[in-house]
């Protein structure tokens, strides 16, 4: 029997967690009570977005991330959805672009201006129709530019080109909810996860099913691709109800390469790697503790490094563009304390003693300049990410512009009835707020058609009393 030593020297053996200042954090912000399991939260280096509590409808708040403090409780939001809204996501390369889905069915483009919000924003750029049921997943393509993907309750995923605002491919080989999207690096390969409890890995261009994976013994929730190192890795429950992760090979999904129990408790675990520093972090829904392992390409594979305890589940992950380099911090996580309407930012950190830039930690990474056009993409081309250095902060804005297809504007009438200008409600709060819009306009008229009744009434005693006045003029 071969003795193997536990211990493994890692630069990031002693990462710790740092919970920001009072002063640094985000309070009185209406977060969203909707038990939906996503994480109503979407941050970059300019903004931070949080899905909000709202009445006839569903919106969100963008606040600048430097205008950290107490919101003002009447701060303007981003609020033209008709139904909840279930997730959000910025545009990887245009910091202003925000996409959003709903209940209502639909996906929204939002142009945010710079600064942030000066009033209450009800028109998108785009509005993008094609699922027949509520949208509840949406993820930007990691290299192109206007490629956005959309997963419904009625088990489909679409693909949009921005660059004209139409989709062009449906992905229908999923039996039940897509509940995960996960990309490679290029954009090539998208693993999904399902409420079946299966795992795949898609084709997306073709919508050809890869490799498929459905283990008795680990029934998957979420997925994350691990960079280029070929594997997946997933979060889910063993068959004995425990929560357990999962790594797999992409090409053979057969079986998992390694499988470990992680606790009995019952709350979805949310995986986040950084393909950087090959750091795995957990962030548990339910007890909120964020554990985090190295991940290698020998055995054992996955490397246990240290927790950091919280009561609270953590959300939004800061961009790597946007963090604090000269104190060493690797990643950022954004708590959501629902109840007392409070965001905490959580800093990873490497301890280093030097105040100078350190190169080990921080590799090229992954910049704000897409490497492809959404109909290079389409097209069958695969390309890397365009890298940037973080060594001088993040300097270089992007200089391209983000523009919405201008559509003809056209009418499909039946029995004199625009029925593209008149979308058939797809909710109750819609069919009530199109009921209550039809009674205001009902009422106008009916005003309108007194007011004329009336001048019709008073030009017909104008016109009698004319002709009673000509016979007698004749008559003189």
């Amino acid at each position: 029997m071969s003795w193997r030593p536990t211990y493994r020297s890692s630069k990031f053996r002693n990462v710790y967690g740092k919970v920001a200042n009072r002063e640094h954090c985000f309070d009185g912000i209406p977060i969203t009570k909707n038990v939906h399991d996503n994480h109503f939260c979407a941050v970059n280096a300019k903004f931070l977005a949080i899905v909000t509590e709202s009445a006839g409808g569903g919106s969100f708040i963008v606040i600048p991330v430097s205008q950290a403090g107490r919101i003002d409780p009447h701060h303007p939001k981003v609020c033209g959805h008709q139904g909840n809204v279930l997730d959000i996501k910025w545009n990887p390369f245009f910091e202003n672009i925000i996409a959003s889905c709903s209940e209502d069915s639909s996906v929204r483009v939002w142009e945010i201006p710079e600064g942030g919000l000066r009033r209450n924003m009800t028109e998108a750029m785009m509005e993008l129709y094609g699922h027949s049921r509520r949208v509840g997943l949406i993820e930007w393509h990691p290299t192109s530019s206007g490629i956005l993907f959309s997963a419904g309750y009625d088990y489909k995923i679409l693909i949009w080109n921005l660059e004209i605002g139409e989709p062009v491919k449906m992905i229908d080989c999923h039996s039940d909810v897509i509940v995960c999207m996960s990309f490679n690096t290029d954009g090539s390969l998208l693993a999904t996860s399902c409420k079946d409890k299966k795992l795949r890995v898609i084709e997306p261009r073709s919508g050809r099913v890869l490799q498929h994976a459905s283990c008795k013994n680990h029934r998957v929730n979420r997925v994350v691709f691990l960079g280029n190192m070929k594997r997946l890795l997933t979060t889910g429950v063993s068959r004995w109800n425990t929560r357990q992760i999962a790594l797999w090979d992409q090409e053979d999904l057969s079986m998992p390469m390694v499988e470990e129990e992680i606790d009995g408790l019952s709350g979805l675990l949310f995986p986040f790697y950084d393909a950087d520093t090959h750091m795995l972090y957990l962030a548990g829904k339910g007890d909120g503790n964020i554990r985090y392992y190295e991940i290698t390409t020998e055995k054992p594979y996955l490397q246990y490094l240290m927790e950091f305890r919280t009561s609270i589940p953590s959300s939004g992950v800061m961009p790597k563009h946007g963090l604090d380099v000269t104190a060493c911090e690797v990643f950022r996580f954004y708590k959501l304390v629902t109840l007392k309407g409070l965001i905490e930012p959580i800093s990873m950190i490497v301890p280093r003693r030097s105040e100078t830039y350190q190169e080990d930690i921080y590799p090229m990474t992954a910049g704000t300049e897409p490497a492809l056009s959404a109909n290079d993409w389409l097209s069958g081309i695969n390309r890397d990410p365009v890298l940037m250095s973080l060594k001088k902060g993040y300097q270089k804005p992007n200089q391209l512009v983000f523009k919405a297809p201008v559509k003809e504007k056209k009418g499909v009438v039946v029995n004199g009835i625009d029925l593209l200008e008149n979308v058939p409600p797809r909710t109750e709060n819609e069919l009530l707020r199109m009921f209550f819009r039809q009674q205001e306009e009902l009422r106008k008229l009916k005003e309108e058609l007194n007011t004329k009744d009336v001048k019709i009434r008073q030009l017909e005693l104008e016109l009698n009393n004319l002709r009673n006045v000509s016979p007698v003029g004749n008559n003189v």
